[in-house]
């Protein structure tokens, strides 16, 4: 495969961008090679400007729910560039797109749209601060919730610690309310209570899909639920990723927990930048110009991105039986590897939540950050490396997950599933 092209753009661009890329992890550091610089999507594909074509199961990163260049959404975009990029000023359509969001959500009145997931996160942590009137608030190690000061925290030694900046340019003032605990594990969220009382938020990624693919237990959902409504604590359920995608109503189409807080971002763009967060009256009222807490953004509401969300999210209210197809190709997927890794003699830990999956280079069960750091980097990155070449695009981390759209067909699965077995006898 000749990718010279793309080793090419990368050199130029890294005289002019730092790491040669807009967001780290598209530099391929964690699996080697050169990122291959794209030229256009098509469908289940991407081409690259060396004219290699991939099957795509990044998709954007997720927000392409009928993969690439789909007309509904195109034509939607295309129709709304014809009346303005920006305004800075109220349209309908964001009434009807927030509309939507509403009736599909038992856990949302009403909600704000903001440009990006990062943005999301960082507004209702501030909202749920100021409803409350406390201070700290709880994550967990690995998962991610966006680059804002007081969400770059890295992992502590246990419960207890404080966080720590996992990045320079960020104070320690600004971390030292950010307590962390381990996902699946309540008993590290209890000790967190015990020792503060000031505890504004819980905020959880579901479904994780940043420290690699890991859905949160039901019964652990049910019990930090519990501890929210014993201390006064609101709970933030993260779902930038896995809105929409772990199915039709995201993590809460497949539990019974109800947050006080939801964040979206991703698919209510249509791939377009978009974030929104959204929550019961009571809270949301907080916000000005109703409330004390300050929010705002010049582009929030964007109407190009509105209507590209408002047609993304109405196709797929349309098509809501694709979920079954997508949850029942992503299995066949994963299985496909699984059972390829065990005739090669490699341990594979695999997941699926609709249409978002996950693998592992691991001899355990993975339930936690800690679990997935044991896994076999070198392993995965000669995986991804190889895939490349069988034109496969995959995430270029292992801590990443994997997406199934709509334009992905049986026999492309039925293709990869081959690839893969010729891989892992590579690996072992």
């Amino acid at each position: 495969m000749n990718t010279q092209k793309s080793k090419q753009a990368f050199d130029l661009a890294q005289n002019v961008i730092p790491g040669g890329v807009d967001s780290p992890v598209r530099a391929f550091k964690s699996v080697g090679g050169t990122p291959l610089f794209i030229e256009r999507g098509e469908g289940a594909y991407l081409v690259d400007i060396d004219g290699n074509r991939y099957v795509d199961f990044v998709q954007s990163w997720g927000p392409l729910i009928f993969g690439h260049c789909d007309k509904t959404i195109e034509d939607a975009v295309i129709k709304a560039v014809k009346n303005g990029l920006s305004f800075g000023a109220p349209t309908e359509v964001e009434t009807k797109l927030a509309s939507r969001i509403c009736d599909m959500f038992e856990s949302i009145d009403k909600v704000r749209f903001v440009n990006s997931g990062t943005e999301a996160v960082m507004s209702a942590i501030r909202l749920a601060r100021g409803y409350t009137g406390r201070n700290d608030i709880l994550k967990f190690e690995g998962c991610y919730h966006g680059h804002s000061d007081s969400l770059l925290v890295q992992a502590g030694s246990g419960a207890l610690t404080f966080g720590t900046p996992s990045s320079p340019g960020v104070p320690a003032d600004f971390t030292k309310h950010t307590l962390l605990a381990k996902y699946n594990d309540i008993q590290s969220v209890k000790k967190s209570f015990e020792n503060s009382n000031d505890i504004a938020c819980i905020i959880i990624e579901p479904v994780a899909g940043n420290m690699g693919f890991i859905p949160a237990d039901e019964e652990f959902l049910q019990e930090l639920r519990t501890l929210c409504d014993e201390n006064g604590t609101l709970l933030i359920f993260d779902e930038v990723m896995s809105g929409f995608r772990a199915s039709l109503k995201g993590a809460q189409g497949i539990s019974n927990v109800i947050p006080d807080l939801v964040t979206f971002g991703k698919v209510i763009g249509g791939g377009m930048p978009v974030g929104a967060f959204g929550g019961k009256l009571d809270i949301m009222n907080q916000l000005s110009p109703d409330g004390p807490v300050y929010q705002a953004g010049t582009l929030s509401g964007n109407p190009v991105a509105m209507e590209a969300g408002l047609a993304s999210v109405s196709k797929i209210i349309e098509n809501r039986d694709l979920y079954s197809s997508f949850e029942a190709k992503a299995k066949r997927l994963v299985s496909g590897f699984k059972e390829a890794a065990n005739e090669a003699g490699i341990s594979l830990q695999v997941n699926v939540r609709g249409s978002m999956f996950g693998f592992f280079f691991n001899d355990n069960e993975v339930k936690n950050f800690d679990d997935a750091l044991k896994s076999d980097g070198e392993a995965f990155s000669k995986f991804h490396q190889a895939m490349l070449n069988e034109g496969f695009y995959f995430a270029c981390s292992q801590f990443e997950t994997g997406f199934i759209c709509a334009a992905i067909s049986d026999e492309i699965i039925d293709d990869c599933i081959q690839a893969a077995k010729k891989i892992m006898k590579t690996l072992k």
